[in-house]
């Protein structure tokens, strides 16, 4: 990323939709303002079929920060 912000890193690049085994191609970041620091980002990875999901369920909650191509985020050491 090319901003100050810190995002958990991911070790398998699969959609983490209920049930979905998709490779993901999406990293959507987000946070909980009451639990983590605004600098803060999770990540939760979408396969193109449940990007629009799983963004709206963190967007009406107000978690959704950003959606970047899964080649963006941190790779994790030794890969």
């Amino acid at each position: 990323m090319t901003d100050d912000l810190s995002h958990d890193r991911v070790d398998d690049l699969v959609c983490s939709a209920r049930g979905c085994r998709r490779d993901a191609t999406w990293g959507l970041l987000w946070n909980n303002p009451r639990l983590h620091s605004p600098e803060r980002r999770k990540v939760w990875l979408a396969c193109p079929d449940h990007r629009e999901q799983l963004e709206q369920f963190l967007g009406v909650r107000g978690f959704h920060r950003s959606t970047i191509p899964v080649g963006e985020l941190d790779a994790p050491s030794g890969r």
